[in-house]
């Protein structure tokens, strides 16, 4: 129990961390005025939907890691490692490159309906993001590469000098210099470079756990990489399908007008904060049930998948109860036009009470499963839930019956719900456990 906290804590810390900076940052650009506040929203579901992609190719390499820790194969332990890092960066290059050239096309497809103001802060921030995929998708492959070797605290330490150089900078081009959505650009781009060189030199110069050589990740080893892709790719695809519902979702939003592209950006932002110890939990989940799964420990590996849940409820319910009486002093610092603040306060809390009920099936189990290696039956339903529930019955509540946002919003807590049920009753089962990815 002592390995599991001391495992959990930093990520926690991190997921904390994260969170807190992305509701500042969001906060800090709002100064900007609306237009700013949804362009940056709106590129950011872009953002999201492909460094999940990066995160998902990651995870294939932290839990090829975490299973060869588990049993005991100390040098493909290092070997994975550094081909986790080396498909990541290729993969990201590649991604940025394609998006730089064909940006125009993009945003016109995804957000053609937004307004001309909302339009142009939305390409030189997504341009800017560009340039930075490559940075953080290798910082994202360290990180992954000692989660799946236990090193929870270098990891977080990685993280937090990416993210606390991003939120420092932000203050200064933000703030002080008043350079609204460039000034955000240009820290994004400086604080994950930043980032990448000090985690690159960590894992050369200092881990020695991984004893990583940047001639190791030049070197590709065809076998690693297909281990790394049999749990990466099919979570990619399910990433991309995933996050590409979600995009189709914020094109209804944009239908609604800028305002409830701010409501959508607010409330993402506060709901987020209730999943910081969840989230936590999930990317603890995969390191733990890695491990059972490398030395063949089914039952261990039961027992923590139901701890996990059973903590991420608790810690749902906990967040909801500190967060929920402190909405209004929260919701001020994003400065929203009063009329909007009803329907903020309607989706967090409609949000902070399906959590609790929804949340941690429809994600831990799933990690867990992915971590045994069951990743295509995940992906699979993944997608197929967040398409016929959260996509369709989205575009149904919010559009076509009148509930706009807020329907939107109802249908991702159905999607919860219904494929929390799925994972559960296939972690009852035997076939998840059944796969042998070393």
């Amino acid at each position: 129990m002592r390995d599991i906290v001391a495992l959990i804590i930093p990520i926690l810390v991190d997921q904390a961390f994260v969170v807190c900076l992305t509701l500042l940052n969001t906060a800090m650009v709002s100064t900007s005025g609306v237009a700013a506040v949804s362009a940056v929203n709106m590129v950011d579901s872009l953002n999201i939907f492909l460094l999940q992609v990066f995160i998902a190719v990651a995870t294939g390499g932290t839990v090829v890691v975490a299973q060869y820790r588990g049993s005991g194969n100390e040098e493909m332990v290092v070997r994975s490692a550094a081909q986790a890092i080396s498909a990541v960066a290729i993969l990201s290059l590649v991604i940025s490159v394609l998006l730089i050239i064909f940006h125009g096309p993009v945003l016109g497809v995804l957000f053609g309906k937004a307004e001309e103001d909302v339009m142009e802060n939305a390409r030189v921030y997504l341009i800017g993001s560009c340039v930075s995929y490559p940075f953080i998708a290798v910082v994202e492959a360290c990180c992954g590469a000692l989660r799946g070797v236990a090193e929870t605290k270098s990891s977080l330490g990685l993280s937090l000098v990416t993210n606390l150089g991003y939120m420092l900078l932000n203050v200064l081009f933000i703030t002080v210099l008043d350079l609204g959505v460039r000034g955000l650009v240009i820290s994004l781009i400086a604080s994950r470079l930043i980032g990448m060189a000090i985690s690159l030199l960590y894992l050369s110069l200092y881990n020695h756990t991984l004893h990583f050589h940047i001639r190791d990740a030049l070197k590709i080893d065809p076998a690693i990489q297909r281990r790394i892709m049999f749990i990466g790719l099919p979570f990619a695809a399910e990433q991309m399908f995933f996050n590409g519902g979600k995009l189709l979702t914020q094109t209804f939003i944009v239908g609604l007008g800028t305002l409830s592209l701010t409501i959508n950006a607010i409330c993402s932002s506060l709901t987020n904060l209730f999943q910081i110890g969840s989230n936590a939990l999930n990317l603890a989940v995969v390191t733990v049930v890695g491990q059972c799964m490398g030395r063949r420990d089914v039952a261990d590996a039961r027992k923590f998948v139901k701890s996990f849940i059973g903590l991420s409820t608790c810690s749902f319910i906990l967040g909801a109860s500190v967060m929920l009486p402190l909405f209004h002093p929260l919701v001020s610092l994003f400065h929203p036009p009063a009329e909007i603040v009803p329907t903020i306060f309607t989706i967090v809390a409609m949000t902070a009470i399906g959590q609790p009920l929804l949340w941690s099936m429809s994600f831990i189990t799933p990690s867990a499963l992915r971590a045994a290696g069951d990743s295509k039956f995940t992906s699979v339903v993944s997608m197929c839930t967040m398409w016929l529930f959260r996509v369709v019955m989205g575009y149904v509540f919010g559009i076509t019956l009148g509930f706009g946002i807020i329907g939107v919003w109802a249908a991702m807590n159905l999607e919860w719900g219904v494929r929390g049920l799925v994972f559960m009753l296939r972690f009852r089962g035997n076939k998840w456990h059944a796969h042998h990815v070393i």
